[in-house]
């Protein structure tokens, strides 16, 4: 039988809760996750997370959404609908880019943060139907929440008492 255990400790301030991080760094214990209801300063370089890469992948959405918009004008302006307009020549696209600009940076922009958005809510498996992965609802509201899988329940316990905790659940693994 295992004698693995969660062990949930609810804050009510983030500076106790970053108080708290630092304390259990200090103490060599690993945090699993914390729950927090907004972003807080320096918490992930307190809890050695590495930089995400959501920013390449903003990059190359943009890069297709501007790829999608001069194609779809190169096409329709050579193509599909060519027209002599003041006497400009409709073969030539390159000339003719700069009236485009304000479009396809549109459409860049428009790529690039709902690509974002889908690929941001599928690494966090926040699509519809998924699970509720909050331990406690409270951290949606006004409270923060440290989590920890640990064997050695009471050394976890006694620590966040020290750090002001205002709460402490432990459950089963």
């Amino acid at each position: 039988m295992s004698t693995t255990k969660i062990v949930y400790g609810l804050y009510a301030d983030d500076d106790d809760l970053m108080n708290g991080v630092k304390a259990f760094n200090d103490k060599g214990i690993t945090i699993n996750e914390v729950y927090t209801p907004f972003p807080v300063h320096g918490l992930d370089k307190a809890l050695g997370l590495k930089k995400t890469r959501i920013s390449d992948a903003a990059f190359f959405y943009a890069l297709y959404g501007v790829t999608i918009g001069a194609t779809v004008t190169w096409y329709v302006m050579n193509h599909d609908w060519p027209q002599n307009i003041g006497g400009k020549p409709a073969f030539d696209w390159g000339h003719n880019m700069p009236a485009f600009v304000v479009p396809m940076f549109e459409l860049m922009v428009f790529c690039a943060a709902h690509m974002m958005s889908l690929t941001f809510l599928a690494r966090n498996k926040m699509y519809p139907g998924a699970p509720a992965q909050n331990p406690d609802p409270r951290t949606t509201d006004d409270k923060f929440m440290m989590e920890f899988v640990t064997e050695d329940v009471e050394s976890v316990k006694q620590l966040l008492i020290e750090t002001g905790v205002e709460e402490i659940t432990v459950k089963d693994a």
